[in-house]
């Protein structure tokens, strides 16, 4: 039991299962706009356990491939597996069961959702060799995130409203971004093993302004979002608040300091898709 209890707490901390608020609240969004307030519990139930389930897999899959990488970069090489606290196969093996869960849960849900499952999951998982590939694999993975708002809606409805496909590619441009700032604290070690981040390739100067143009059009995108749905103020507050948010997260980094990246990356992000969440949902209930 010990053994187990061990196991499972590295294993959540190999997936940081605490970052799933970065898409969850969008992922929301979306089910509340969809349903025009809260669904059944059912349908909040099984979303709730395919998004886990499939950021779950994401993620351990993403340290199964990595391991070679993670060992030899210094930033990385206290990670689960290159630390050898947990084996390839273990995580492997758990990359497998949580891809089922995210295919039961899909099943639960609508025949639509069943038909995208595989769609979804060769995204989430393809997303991990992008950097071996191509030096926009920060938009790969905020793919990976942006899909969540469009199937949650599917979720909900059975089918596609091209208006939620707005808030997918702002949360595309979105994570995007801050991986591009993510990743200029691996550019020495990228350019050494050949990697293709955009920092890697352009130099991090560039890639913070590459950054910065990301969430301008995110935002851009949002207020198209707001107007699209007929926001009210309180939703139009809320899009203004993000831009803020933003705006702070640039002013704590630059192309010369990066020692507050990671206040960033986590705190700030999780805090901005917590704030649009709030000011949507606080937007629909008083137009209800």
């Amino acid at each position: 039991m010990a053994n187990l209890w061990t196991k499972t707490r590295t294993t959540l901390e190999m997936i940081k299962w605490e970052h799933s608020i970065f898409a969850l609240p969008f992922a929301f969004t979306a089910v509340l706009l969809a349903a025009q307030g809260l669904p059944g519990w059912r349908t909040v139930a099984w979303i709730l356990v395919a998004m886990v389930a499939a950021r779950s897999c994401a993620m351990a899959f993403n340290r199964w491939a990595d391991a070679d990488l993670d060992a030899a970069n210094p930033r990385t090489k206290n990670r689960a597996i290159p630390a050898g606290l947990l084996s390839r196969e273990f995580v492997l093996g758990f990359t497998v069961l949580t891809g089922l869960a995210f295919v039961l849960a899909a099943a639960q849900l609508n025949r639509l959702t069943l038909y995208l499952s595989p769609v979804v999951l060769i995204v989430l998982l393809g997303y991990s060799y992008m950097k071996r590939i191509t030096r926009w694999s920060h938009l790969v993975l905020g793919l990976a995130l942006g899909l969540a708002p469009s199937a949650a809606w599917i979720a909900v409805r059975g089918s596609l409203d091209a208006r939620i496909l707005v808030l997918t590619a702002a949360v595309t441009l979105w994570v995007g971004g801050f991986d591009v700032l993510y990743a200029c604290q691996d550019f020495e070690h990228d350019r050494a093993v050949g990697l293709r981040s955009l920092p890697q390739t352009v130099g991090i100067p560039a890639a913070f302004g590459a950054a910065r143009a990301m969430h301008l059009a995110m935002l851009g995108l949002l207020v198209c979002f707001g107007w699209l749905f007929h926001f009210g103020l309180t939703g139009w507050v809320g899009i203004a608040m993000v831009g803020l948010l933003l705006a702070y997260e640039h002013a704590l980094v630059s192309p010369r300091d990066l020692r507050k990246l990671n206040a960033a990356f986590f705190t700030m992000n999780g805090v901005i898709a917590m704030v649009f969440l709030a000011f949507v949902a606080t937007d629909l209930w008083l137009r209800s």
